[in-house]
């Protein structure tokens, strides 16, 4: 029971994500950096928003630079790498191959302290991963239709990325959850950046629109990080890994 509590809030991130899809469409043509500025800026401010209540708790902004690096790596770098991967390769063989992160979460979660790998987990995210192909395939056949591209691999980089963040955020469980705003703001910086070099600026048009931006920045990258933060470093995570693939 001592992790259940964790487990569930870390699920309730995979719930909000199943929204992303639905609420990234909503939001209209706006430019993916430039989507992942605001949204991740919103993000940053949900956690940070509690400060005011919680005056010490800017403090857990004080952490060694491996637990920034992590972090950094999980938010931004995964994210900006999957917009790179998107633009270089078909979206569809994208996720399909982004998607094996939480596969390589249980995989790797094996080998942190007091985990065990059991054949229940095994089953559950291979299942899990044959429902995901169905979907992301519509039933389709599952191939690389024009061979191996350059965004295949940043695909498959980025799964590594994410699951790696995913576990090693087990190792910094003395850590604060708060420290995710970190992250948020560290990429919407990022993000912002490289919107700037890349893109042209395309602004909302509908309240429809901003609402969606809003919804999409506060929910799913915004409480959805910090659910998923405190659920990888407090609950099962290779149930978590094995359960991602169940709102795709």
């Amino acid at each position: 029971m001592k992790k259940t509590i964790p487990t569930l809030i870390g699920f309730s991130a995979i719930l909000t994500w199943s929204f992303l899809a639905l609420l990234s469409t909503a939001a209209g043509s706006i430019p993916p950096f430039q989507l992942a500025a605001m949204t991740f800026l919103l993000g940053g401010l949900v956690g940070a928003g509690s400060w005011i209540f919680r005056p010490g708790a800017i403090r857990s902004l004080r952490q060694p630079w491996p637990v920034w690096a992590i972090g950094t790596a999980g938010l931004c770098i995964y994210h900006c790498a999957y917009f790179f991967a998107i633009q270089s390769a078909p979206p569809v063989e994208v996720s399909l191959i982004a998607y094996l992160w939480p596969l390589l979460i249980v995989v790797f979660a094996a080998f942190l302290p007091g985990e065990r790998l059991r054949v229940h987990h095994v089953a559950g995210v291979v299942l899990g991963l044959t429902g995901a192909i169905v979907v992301i395939t519509k039933g389709g056949n599952v191939g690389l239709a024009n061979g191996v591209m350059k965004g295949h691999v940043i695909a498959l980089f980025c799964a590594f990325i994410w699951a790696g963040y995913s576990v090693l955020s087990r190792r910094f469980g003395q850590v604060p959850t708060d420290v995710v705003a970190g992250y948020c703001f560290i990429t919407a910086a990022v993000a912002f950046s490289l919107h700037l070099m890349l893109e042209t600026t395309v602004w909302p048009q509908t309240p429809m629109q901003w609402t969606a931006i809003v919804v999409l920045g506060t929910i799913p990258l915004g409480a959805g990080f910090y659910a998923w933060d405190f659920g990888c470093k407090h609950g099962d995570i290779m149930i978590l890994g094995a359960l991602s693939y169940a709102c795709l």
